[in-house]
């Protein structure tokens, strides 16, 4: 697992755990409570009686900071219940959510509802986009459902107060997830743009076909199909599949021509 390029200040913390071999496929944001500089983060994480951290964090000023490396599982999303156990949803603990997500503290507000300002804001979306893509996570999906939590097929984020008696990330954060994921996931749009090969439009390209050759026909082509069959003049490849979707060809037309020809001319 990679680190992101686009962190300014770094001071690991000791409050750190394996992610047991999880591969990260979330992420979650959380707030400071505070106007907090990335150094002063860096100087709290590293006091062990804390016994908190985060992947990342985001300073007023716009500046991130790493404190626990992508590869480590930061201490950022527990809670326990009166009796001291771990709060869960669906079975899953905020530790749980910890060894597959990346998490990112954002300094705000000291007050509800936590707002962030400006600069912190756009460097959310382009970090939040920088963890997606080095770690293939496609697109960001966001329900605020917390019945799919563990479902990343539908939900591939989630919030510190579903799993303690927190607010956090405080109503501001919260409410703007809707548009977060938006502009991250336009963002992604973005990098794929400016990423494409011609390697990979080739690879693109391929797969379009042979989806188009694997699709039926319709209802109306069907006796003619059978009777380009039953006549020789489109038979189809090996198995059969006359891939009645697929694109003709110039040799493939000229093949169909001189069928007909040979069959029913000549």
């Amino acid at each position: 697992m990679s680190n992101s390029p686009l962190v300014n200040y770094t001071r690991i913390s000791p409050n750190k755990s394996s992610r047991q071999g999880n591969k990260i496929d979330m992420v979650i944001i959380h707030c400071v409570v505070g106007q907090a500089s990335v150094e002063s983060l860096g100087s709290r994480f590293a006091q062990s009686s804390v016994g908190a951290s985060s992947n990342y964090g985001i300073g007023a000023d716009g500046r991130i900071g790493m404190y626990v490396e992508e590869k480590d599982r930061a201490w950022c999303s527990g809670g326990v219940d009166s009796k001291g156990n771990p709060i869960r949803v669906n079975g899953i603990s905020g530790a749980d959510i910890d060894r597959r997500a990346v998490s990112i503290e954002c300094a705000c507000d000291a007050y509800a509802p936590y707002k962030i300002n400006d600069k912190v804001y756009k460097s959310l979306i382009k970090l939040l986009a920088d963890i997606c893509k080095r770690n293939g996570i496609v697109r960001l999906k966001w329900q605020g459902n917390k019945n799919l939590v563990g479902n990343v097929a539908q939900q591939n984020m989630a919030v510190h107060r579903w799993f303690a008696y927190k607010s956090c990330p405080g109503d501001y954060i919260y409410n703007l997830h809707p548009q977060i994921v938006k502009e991250v996931n336009a963002t992604l749009e973005e990098m794929e743009d400016e990423n494409m090969t011609q390697e990979k439009f080739n690879e693109l390209a391929n797969n379009w076909l042979e989806s188009l050759n694997q699709k039926e026909s319709s209802n109306y082509a069907k006796d003619s199909l059978a009777w380009g069959k039953s006549s020789g003049l489109m038979i189809g490849d090996e198995t059969g599949n006359q891939m009645p979707k697929g694109l003709l060809t110039r040799e493939q037309f000229i093949v169909v021509l001189k069928r007909m020809y040979d069959k029913f001319i000549k």
